[in-house]
């Protein structure tokens, strides 16, 4: 155990002193250490109530027979920080959390640890910082939120930031902004939809590293609680049993979780978020197996905000256990994988039925023979590019129409809201990359004013940035090479034609070869003055089609 490097021996005698000045008892000591990596904050509405998850984990752990011991992580709320400056720090937060907490759980020796993440960073940052530490390891999430009601329809994040669209383009008036504003978001926990929270949740229990449920329990819901109390005993088996992180994140896991993702119609940011983690794990993944696994995984699920259902009616049709069932119907998982529960994924998913075949589509009656994400690949993004094909609509698969370029987000933004944007357009949004950014901003400001105008049926979006899991549309992120790399994106000029074939994951930018080369000859990627972690951020991260990690 690792707790011989700061507790048995005399060597050890003065870090016990410093146990008991913890309050930490010789019979606790004794114990196995059990670091609890807490994301609760008052700032982030899925994490206000992680204090109360964390008090269960405890309680589970000293059931079982350890130590439980809490220290934090960070946390940002993508939708607090979005449209400003401050989404520039969302996703650089991934690599904070990973790194914070290899630091944390190395340095104080625990044996084990339990994860308690909620949010977008918090997830795959805590992935990242299991493999690293390769110590028994359970993630218990803070749980989704429960959708709002406007009108007797159910509602969420996304509804509310197409609302405000709606509102610039005169469809809504005062009032009726204020009651979606007041109903949107009932109660705490992860926003309501697919969204990238949720996604990644979701995929801690493909992966093996999360309990049945840990991504669709809802966040208010008791049976959370008890989620957490077993979440403390399991990392006690797994400890007994010697599981470690990399015993579970295997290649043929992580297969498994890009299936899932692709059944589920997870977030794109999923594409970003599942490379770094097999990279931490040592194991090489891709966008182009990304679309090999698509091309072979049907859709079986329509949540928001690809539709009007959300995460606690996949809970009630038998949540992420019972898609991995109907996939296993057709042989599409590795059914053999380790999990936190010390059984195989086929051990695990037996008998877990789909409920609801409205829900959770059966595995021979799908939305769509392939997977939720498509790859796009062309001259305009000959590393990949990433769009949610599930969310987009069906008249938008295929798309060819002329550029309108902007060198940030807010010039789109105000483009849009000035109706300079119309029906056929291709609004090019670039700089906003991991480097160009710095920091890959979500753009479902601009997203989701082009739906709320009534434009999602004909105006396209592309950017070097990426798009929050509550985007939808024919929205295609994370152009690699970006414009502050040299990426062709940076060349665009207004009035180009850009053609878009989702089916063929194609993106291509219909423009002479030779007018290519001479603008490429000529072209030097504008550059921003930056200080502090961005600037080191923006100095170290590789391209979104690698998952943005830092080199």
């Amino acid at each position: 155990m690792r707790k011989e490097n700061v507790v048995d021996g005399v060597q050890n005698a003065p870090h016990r002193s410093l146990f008991h000045a913890l309050g930490l008892t010789v019979e606790e000591q004794k114990r196995p250490l059990i670091g609890i990596v807490s994301s609760y904050n008052e700032i982030v509405p899925g994490h206000m109530n992680i204090d109360k998850i964390v008090d269960a984990v405890k309680m589970g752990v000293a059931m079982a027979g350890g130590t439980p011991i809490v220290f934090p992580a960070i946390a940002v709320c993508d939708g607090i920080a979005m449209g400003h400056t401050g989404m520039k720090y969302s996703l650089v937060t991934r690599d904070l959390i990973a790194d914070s907490t290899e630091a944390m759980a190395l340095a104080h020796g625990f044996d084990g640890l339990v994860m308690v993440p909620n949010c977008d960073k918090n997830v795959p940052g805590l992935l990242m910082a299991a493999a690293r530490v390769n110590i028994p390891t359970v993630f218990v999430s803070g749980g989704p939120m429960l959708a709002g009601k406007v009108e007797g329809r159910k509602t969420s994040l996304s509804s509310m930031f197409e609302a405000v669209g709606a509102y610039n383009a005169g469809k809504l008036d005062d009032e009726k902004l204020l009651e979606y504003e007041c109903k949107t978001c009932p109660t705490c926990g992860s926003c309501s939809g697919m969204y990238t929270a949720n996604s990644m949740n979701c995929l801690t229990e493909a992966l093996g590293m999360g309990l049945r449920g840990n991504g669709t329990v809802p966040a208010v819901y008791s049976a959370r609680i008890e989620l957490a109390k077993h979440a403390g005993m399991a990392v006690m088996e797994l400890l007994k049993k010697d599981i470690r992180p990399r015993d579970i994140m295997t290649k043929e896991a992580l297969m498994n979780a890009l299936t899932v993702d692709m059944a589920l119609g997870c977030s794109t940011n999923s594409m970003l978020h599942l490379p770094a983690i097999a990279h931490a794990c040592g194991v090489e993944l891709n966008l182009d197996i990304a679309n090999e696994i698509s091309a072979k995984t049907p859709n079986l699920c329509h949540l928001a905000p690809a539709g009007r259902t959300y995460m606690e009616d996949l809970d009630e049709a038998g949540g992420v256990y019972a898609v991995m069932n109907e996939l296993a119907k057709k042989n599409l998982l590795n059914a053999d994988c380790i999990t936190v529960t010390g059984k195989t994924v086929a051990e695990n998913i037996a008998g877990c039925e789909n409920l609801n075949p409205e829900i959770i589509r059966p595995i021979d009656n799908p939305f769509s023979q392939t997977g939720g994400i498509a790859v796009l690949k062309g001259n305009l993004a000959p590393e990949g590019s990433v769009v949610k094909r599930s969310a987009v609509l069906p008249e938008m698969l295929v798309h060819e129409g002329p550029a309108k370029v902007f060198d940030s987000a807010e010039e789109a933004q105000s483009a849009i809201n000035a109706g300079k944007i119309v029906a056929g357009d291709v609004v090019v949004i670039r700089y906003e990359g991991p480097k160009g950014g710095p920091g890959m901003r979500e753009m479902l400001n601009p997203t989701s004013a082009i739906m709320g105008m009534g434009l999602g049926s004909s105006v396209a979006l592309i950017t070097d940035g990426r798009f929050s899991g509550a985007t939808r549309g024919a929205c295609i992120g994370h152009v690699t090479p970006e414009a502050a790399s040299g990426g062709l994106i940076g060349v665009v000029e207004d009035g180009d034609i850009i053609s878009i074939n989702i089916p063929e994951n194609t993106i291509e930018l219909k423009v002479d070869a030779d007018v290519l080369a001479e603008r490429m000859k000529n072209f030097v990627p504008k550059t921003k003055e930056l200080s502090g972690y961005l600037k080191r951020y923006a100095a170290l991260v590789s391209g979104g089609a690698s998952g943005a990690i830092l080199n």
